[in-house]
């Protein structure tokens, strides 16, 4: 699960919400939350989501949070919070304590004037990790789960964005690093000091970058304007065959994000569904495309959907979180389309049978003549 940044109104425009991030095993979530049918602040607020039915359960601190203040779930249930002033950026996990909100300061980090994202949950929900991004190196910080509050990892050479985990251990960290004008996706070992490896290069020229992967079956999403502009691919991490660019992935006028592959596939990565954030003039919708179906299924997204955030059960089910004002903390289930079976190939035509011609209607032209004509 990749989290991904977005801003969604509730029915009403009682309340809005920025960035929504869900834990590898799907068990929470978290949001930054404003209240304009209220107090207008902004507080993070965390979603249970393995139980019978999703609750929300707000976590706001001494004051107001900042529109850009980043949140991030751990598996235990507590909020990672990141918040910038001038140029430090603090982090905080926070945690309900009745009708309060606990907080354990992290530390800081100060990187001056380079950005610093938070990546996307860590496999092992235990840790979290930001890179903060400049002009010819980015840093990798730990910022939750060591031992001294964060801690700077390495620093890898280029201007590094994106972030997918490849495993489930979370030891293999996939990063976009533009190097030399070319942006291409690289894998980090944290096991041996942050080893970084060419993970995705489909021409010399190409920039390729790596948007979703699933550890079960291999199957990875990437973009990459190798084809002559940017397309959506698809191939097995590990594997010799060429990145696929399905033409069933190319709508006019209108934007395909990846955002949740169907986990639990072990080795079937053909069979693994995908789910697809649509963006179009008309507005938003879910699209849900299996390599092995080469068939795009367009639904409508839910009302209140928390565009870009959703998760898959093994069993194939689409869990979509959306919000309105009956119902502040949803879940939609959506099971994934059956693919329409493969048209039949056409049969190959019968030769035709033969038939004998009069000798006397029998065509001579080309014919040599038989040494008795000549």
């Amino acid at each position: 699960m990749t989290a991904l940044a977005i801003e969604t109104a509730a029915e009403g425009g009682a309340v809005r919400s920025t960035g929504f991030a869900i834990t590898a095993d799907g068990a929470y979530a978290a949001r930054l939350v404003r209240d304009e049918g209220g107090s207008a602040a902004w507080f993070p607020e965390r979603w249970t989501l393995d139980g019978p039915e999703p609750y929300a359960v707000p976590l706001p601190g001494n004051q107001p949070e900042e529109p850009g203040t980043g949140v991030l779930p751990l598996a235990d249930g507590r909020v990672l919070i990141h918040r910038r002033i001038a140029d430090r950026h603090s982090f905080a996990l926070l945690y309900p304590t009745g009708p309060a909100t606990g907080e354990l300061p992290l530390g800081a980090v100060d990187a001056g004037q380079d950005e610093l994202t938070l990546l996307p949950p860590s496999p092992d929900g235990s840790c979290a990790y930001a890179i903060a991004a400049g002009r010819d190196s980015t840093a990798l910080w730990l910022v939750a789960g060591g031992a001294f509050g964060p801690e700077l990892v390495a620093r890898i050479e280029g201007y590094c964005s994106g972030g997918v985990w490849l495993d489930r251990t979370g030891r293999m960290l996939a990063l976009d690093r533009e190097l030399d004008g070319r942006t291409k996706a690289v894998a980090v070992d944290l096991e041996r000091g942050a080893e970084v490896t060419e993970l995705l290069q489909i021409t010399e020229d190409s920039d390729d970058r790596l948007l979703l992967a699933d550890a079960d079956s291999g199957l990875i999403l990437i973009r990459s304007n190798a084809p002559g502009h940017d397309r959506l691919g698809w191939g097995v991490l590990g594997s010799a065959l060429p990145v696929r660019f399905p033409e069933c992935l190319r709508l006019a006028d209108a934007a395909i994000t990846p955002f949740a592959v169907q986990p639990g596939q072990v080795l079937m990565p053909e069979s693994c569904a995908v789910a697809l954030r649509i963006d179009a003039a008309a507005g938003t919708w879910v699209g849900v495309w299996r390599p092995a179906g080469r068939h795009l299924h367009q639904r409508a997204a839910p009302e209140g959907w928390l565009a870009g955030a959703g998760l898959w059960t093994p069993e194939g089910t689409l869990k979509l979180p959306y919000v309105t004002e009956a119902n502040p903390c949803a879940v939609h289930r959506m099971p994934a389309p059956a693919d329409p079976p493969p048209a039949p190939r056409p049969a190959p035509a019968k030769p035709a049978a033969a038939k004998p011609v009069p000798l006397g209607q029998a065509p001579l032209t080309g014919r040599r003549p038989a040494p008795e004509d000549r």
